[in-house]
Order: C-alpha cells, then sequence, then structure tokens
C-alpha cells in the first residue's frame, strides 16, 4: 500500500505509452526492451538482418554528417534529420512482408491494450487509498487523457529538436502534476506528502 501511495503523483500525472509511455529520458536498456518487445515474432531472415544493420548504419552516419554541419539554420536541420528519419522508416516498411507488417501492427495493439490495463488497475489503487470520488476520477482521467495526445504531438514533431522536445514534455508534466494537485482535497495531497516524506527517510537510511 505504502508503495501505491508514495507513487500516486506520477501515476495521476503521467502514465507513457508509449512509451509514451511517456516524460523523462527513457534508460537504453528499456528502450531497447520494448523495441525488442514490438519486434517479436516477426521472423526476420539472415538478409532483413543484414540490410536492417546497414539502414541503421547509414542513418547513424548521416545524422554524424549533420552534426557536424555547422552552416545551417536550426531550421534546416531540423527539416533535414526528420528526412533522414522518415527515409529510416521508409526503409524498413520497403523490408517488411505483409504478415511482418501484421503481426507487427497486432504487437502495437497487444503492448497498448496490456498498458491500458496496468494504468486501470493502478488508477483502481489510487482511487480506493485515496478515496477518490466519482468526480475526481473522471476529472483526472479526462486529464491524463488530454495529457497523453500532447505528449503524442509533441514527441511526433520532426520540427522539434530533442532538446525542445524534453523542455516542453518537462513543462507538460509539471503543468499536469499541478493540475492533478488541485483536484485533491488538501486531505488527500497531506496523505500523499506523507508518504513521499516516508519514502525519502527509509531511503537516506540506507
Amino acid at each position: 500500500m505504502k508503495k501505491i501511495l508514495i507513487g500516486m503523483l506520477a501515476i495521476a500525472s503521467f502514465i507513457f505509452s508509449a512509451n509514451a509511455q511517456e516524460t523523462r529520458k527513457m534508460k537504453p536498456h528499456k528502450a531497447n526492451h520494448q523495441k525488442a518487445m514490438m519486434l517479436k515474432d516477426l521472423n526476420f531472415t539472415a538478409a532483413q538482418k543484414e540490410q536492417m544493420k546497414a539502414n541503421r548504419e547509414n542513418t547513424k552516419k548521416q545524422m554524424v554528417e549533420l552534426n557536424k554541419n555547422e552552416n545551417i539554420t536550426v531550421k534546416e536541420y531540423k527539416a533535414r534529420k526528420a528526412a533522414i528519419q522518415k527515409s529510416q522508416k521508409d526503409q524498413m516498411e520497403k523490408l517488411l512482408t505483409t504478415e511482418q507488417k501484421n503481426q507487427l501492427a497486432q504487437n502495437k495493439i497487444n503492448r497498448k491494450a496490456k498498458h491500458d490495463l496496468k494504468a486501470a488497475k493502478k488508477m483502481d489503487k489510487m482511487k480506493s487509498n485515496l478515496n477518490l470520488s466519482d468526480d475526481q476520477m473522471t476529472k483526472i482521467k479526462a486529464n491524463r487523457e488530454a495529457s497523453q495526445a500532447k505528449v503524442k504531438s509533441i514527441k511526433e514533431n520532426g520540427q522539434l529538436s530533442k532538446t525542445e522536445k524534453k523542455e516542453q514534455l518537462m513543462t507538460l508534466k509539471q503543468s499536469q502534476k499541478n493540475g492533478f494537485k488541485q483536484l485533491l482535497t488538501p486531505e488527500q495531497i497531506s496523505k500523499i506528502e506523507e508518504k513521499k516524506k516516508e519514502r525519502m527517510e527509509k531511503a537516506g537510511r540506507k
């Protein structure tokens, strides 16, 4: 129960997708794991694997060259980067068979369903432990869905740099957190802060 209460602000403010799903920098091993899960059961042939490797190396080379170019504007840089990323995506699409494309689509559906189920369970536990009203839950869910849409929009915006995306996501996260607190009663906020303090004290004793 303590773990549930400790993580409530994070749960209510952001649940990514996404990988969303979705507002701090993802650790490389986690990103690689999620990518591997998406490509699960595609059964690539040896030739496909070789071509994918060549495509990745070519994309990496293009990005290195682009990053070295100091004679272009920020706008030009973003446009070229977006073009490189689109080219990589198109190359991947061409490599896949119809069966593999269908399997990839199904993997995305399964991942979203699993994510949604996990999020729903966390929301139910949060409602129970904070004694949230139905009206509060409705507003929290609406805010979460709106934030997820904004996160998706930011992540898919090829005109934004990595730094700009990070800054906008952090701003959005703070806004969502503030919005969540405004929906709670003083008693509910105190309960969350209490558990947060306990966690910090416990961590300090280790």
